[in-house]
C-alpha cells in the first residue's frame, strides 16, 4: 500500500511542477508532438549486472510539448524552454530485465539559434519483469515493478520545416532505479541513440518573443522548515521495508534571478538503519556493530536552488556530523524538485544518496519564514 501511495503522491507533484498559471496566459497556443526510435546499450556502470547486459535495447520515445514565448520573465532569462510529458517504451533485449514503460515531465533547455535542444526529464517506470526469488533472481537490477527514472536527452532539432513538420536525431542517458524503496536495486542506464520527427499543432499562429528587460534581483536572507518522508530498504535483500523521517531547518539567500543559495542542518530518522544495526550485530559481530547503537543522524549541508518560476531545482550536499552507525560514507547529497504554492509554502521531491548510491526518495512539505 505503501508504494503505491508513493506512486500516486510521485505524479500528483510531476502535474503540480509542471501545472502553468493559465488565467495569466494570454499569447496562442503551440504545441509541439515528438516521435522517436531508441537504440542502444546498457551501460556497465556496476560489475554485478554484467550477465543481464546481452544485446542492444531499443524502444519508442514520445513527447508532447508546450511552447513558451515570454509571457513570464523566468521564461525570457532560460531562452524560452517547453515543458511537457513525455512516454518511453523500452525493450532491454534480456530475458530477466523484460521491457519497461514510464512516463516523464519534462524541460527543454535551447542553444545555438534554438538548433541544440537539451531535455531533462524525471518520473516513474514500470518494469514488467522485476527481481523475484523464485522466478526471476538473476534480475538484480530492480528489486521493485514501479522505480523512479529520469533521462537526459541532448537532439539536434529543427522545428517546422514544411508545414509544421520537422525533424530531431541525437542521444538519450535513461536511467531507471528504484532509490532502495526495495532492494536489489543496481540499477540500470541506457546509452541509446534517437532519431524522429516533430509536428508543431498552431506553428501558423507563433507570437514574437517576449523580451523582459534583465535587471539586479535579489532578496534579503529566509529561513525554512522542512519535514520530509519516505520509504526504503537497506542492501540486505529481504531485510523489510521502513519509513523514514527528515526535519531540516536552513537559511537561504537568493542572490539573482536563477539562484538561491542554501545553508543549514538536518535530523534524519531511518527505521531501516535499526535493522540493519540488528542485523549486522547478530550476523557479523566481528564488524564492531552491538546494538546499541543509536540509528539516528544529524548532517549539516549547503545547497544551490535554481529558479524556473515557481518550480525550482534543488541540489543540496551534506556531511553527517552525528552518526553512531556507518552505513555508506559520511558525505551525502540531496537533488530534486521543489514547487512553491505561495509566497511561504512549498513541497518538494528529492532523492538523497552517497555519491552514485542511492538511500531513498522522500516527499517533503516546508514553510518559508
Amino acid at each position: 500500500m505503501n508504494k503505491w501511495i508513493i506512486v500516486f503522491l510521485c505524479l500528483a507533484f510531476a502535474k503540480a511542477s509542471l501545472a502553468q498559471e493559465s488565467e495569466n496566459i494570454k499569447l496562442p497556443v503551440v504545441r509541439n508532438f515528438e516521435a522517436s526510435y531508441l537504440y542502444g546499450t546498457i551501460l556497465e556502470h556496476n560489475p554485478d549486472i554484467a550477465h543481464l547486459i546481452t544485446d542492444h535495447p531499443s524502444g519508442v520515445m514520445l513527447r508532447y510539448n508546450r511552447k513558451t514565448y515570454g509571457e513570464k520573465e523566468w521564461e525570457s532569462r532560460y531562452n524560452y524552454p517547453d515543458w511537457g510529458i513525455t512516454a518511453v517504451y523500452q525493450d532491454l533485449k534480456n530475458l530477466y530485465l523484460g521491457e519497461v514503460y514510464s512516463a516523464y515531465g519534462h524541460y527543454n533547455f535551447y542553444f545555438f539559434n534554438r538548433n541544440l535542444e537539451l531535455s531533462l526529464g524525471t518520473g516513474l517506470a514500470y518494469i514488467n519483469r522485476p527481481f523475484d526469488p523464485v522466478t526471476n533472481a538473476r534480475n538484480n537490477a530492480y528489486g521493485s515493478r514501479i522505480t523512479s527514472s529520469t533521462y537526459l536527452l541532448v537532439d539536434y532539432k529543427r522545428e517546422n520545416i514544411y508545414r509544421g513538420i520537422g525533424f530531431q536525431a541525437g542521444f538519450t542517458i535513461v536511467h531507471y532505479s528504484n532509490a532502495n524503496v526495495k532492494a536489489p536495486n543496481n540499477s540500470t542506464n541506457s546509452w541509446l541513440f534517437n532519431v524522429g520527427l516533430n509536428y508543431s499543432l498552431g506553428y501558423d499562429k507563433a507570437p514574437a518573443y517576449k523580451k523582459w528587460e534583465k535587471t539586479p534581483y535579489s532578496e534579503k536572507i529566509s529561513f525554512n522548515a522542512v519535514a520530509r518522508i519516505g520509504v526504503n530498504e537497506s542492501d540486505v535483500r529481504g531485510s523489510g521495508q521502513y519509513p523514514f523521517y527528515t526535519f531540516s531547518f536552513y537559511a537561504d539567500k537568493r542572490i539573482g534571478f536563477k539562484s538561491s543559495l542554501h545553508a543549514g542542518t538536518e535530523v534524519m530518522i531511518s527505521e531501516f538503519l535499526k535493522e540493519y544495526r540488528d542485523y549486522q550485530a547478530n550476523s557479523y559481530p566481528e564488524n564492531g556493530i552491538t546494538g546499541d547503537e543509536n540509528f539516528q543522524r544529524v548532517g549539516v549541508f549547503i545547497g544551490h536552488e535554481l529558479h524556473l518560476g515557481k518550480t525550482s531545482v534543488v541540489t543540496q550536499f551534506g556531511y553527517y556530523v552525528y552518526r553512531q552507525i556507518e552505513f555508506e560514507t559520511s558525505n551525502y547529497n540531496r537533488i530534486g524538485l521543489q514547487r512553491r504554492f505561495n509566497e511561504h509554502v512549498f513541497a518538494s521531491l528529492t532523492l538523497k544518496s552517497h555519491g552514485a548510491a542511492a538511500e531513498g526518495v522522500s516527499l517533503g512539505i516546508g514553510y518559508r519564514l
